[in-house]
């Protein structure tokens, strides 16, 4: 985060020396779009306009989150790295904290509607542990104990179903 400078973003993006500090005056206007720029690009990655119809059913679920879950480490792992920069930082600096959150909701909002609709009895809980879950697994194939080790699209799809299968198995839409 130290790296995250005005002048630093003028170089890597060819600009003249300023141009920065010109749209983000001070070092919290900087990390906020920093923010906002990394969850555009990681929601181009996961494609949430690809998520599955809740009518589809449990499978369809488990399907379009292993593939986001499995882009995410597959597609770009830096993006990752960035995430877990950004949110260290959000955890130093209460009012980024806030703005980082918010941008957040869009995929807890997301998933939380998901469950929801396949019968979860307790959606915020069930939200939780798919982010959890889902959190765990990338940092540690990321940035953790199994960095040299990315789980396939089919053991990611495994490990959700599992899971899933485990939150809403008897709800309206099991497979």
């Amino acid at each position: 985060m130290r790296g995250l400078t005005h002048r630093a973003v003028d170089e890597a993006a060819g600009l003249p020396q300023g141009s920065t500090s010109n749209l983000a005056r001070t070092r919290q206007a900087l990390l906020e779009l920093a923010v906002r720029r990394h969850a555009d690009r990681e929601a181009r990655l996961l494609a949430l306009h690809e998520m599955p119809d809740p009518l589809g059913g449990l499978g369809s679920l488990v399907d379009g989150l292993a593939l986001a879950v499995h882009r995410t480490l597959t597609r770009n792992p830096e993006l990752l790295i960035a995430r877990y920069e950004l949110a260290l930082e959000a955890t130093r600096r209460p009012e980024l904290r806030a703005f980082y959150d918010a941008i957040g909701a869009r995929y807890r909002d997301q998933l939380t509607a998901l469950v929801t609709a396949l019968g979860s009895t307790d959606p915020a809980r069930h939200a939780l542990s798919l982010i959890a879950w889902s959190d765990g697994l990338m940092f540690s194939c990321a940035a953790g104990s199994f960095s040299a080790e990315v789980p396939s699209l089919a053991q990611v799809r495994a490990g959700l179903r599992e899971l899933l299968g485990g939150m809403l198995g008897d709800g309206p839409h099991a497979p």
